[in-house]
């Protein structure tokens, strides 16, 4: 597999949360959180992370949490109650450009472990995230960014 390392900032979000199995529930959040950024506009050429808190193979799958996050400015004062506020701590990352299809994006889940010890990395304990930018329209890939220690 494929990857390029980044080192994230720390990032200010704010964030809508979604617990239960994960699948396609998760889209709602995240479309709700988009719709959300949209009136404000925050959505255009903002950054946009999914984020599933739990490995569902070591958490009951009806107390998974999955978080759809945007960054915000850190200036930005307008948060108001229907989404929490969060931040997203600077590290480094090793970035995997994926097709946003559930088959590949669960292909590359299943092949990123593999990549981490073939490479000599070791994982941080951080969650997953896939990485959006913008409003996702026409852009059929996201980026998987799996903490790495440094």
């Amino acid at each position: 597999m494929k990857f390029k390392v980044e080192t994230f900032p720390n990032y200010r979000t704010v964030f809508m949360r979604r617990i239960g199995q994960y699948g396609p529930a998760n889209i709602e959040v995240m479309e709700n959180l988009k719709k959300w950024a949209k009136e404000r506009n925050l959505l255009e050429s903002a950054i946009l992370f999914a984020i599933p808190q739990d490995n569902p193979e070591t958490t009951l799958p009806d107390n998974c949490r999955f978080d759809a996050c945007i960054v915000i400015p850190n200036d930005y004062q307008e948060v108001d109650d229907s989404v929490l506020e969060g931040q997203i701590t600077a590290g480094k990352y090793l970035i995997y450009e994926v097709k946003h299809t559930a088959e590949d994006i669960q292909k590359a889940y299943s092949n990123i472990f593999q990549s981490l010890q073939n490479n000599g990395y070791k994982m941080d304990i951080k969650p997953i995230m896939e990485k959006y930018i913008g409003n996702m329209v026409g852009n059929p890939y996201c980026e998987i960014c799996v903490p790495v220690k440094p």
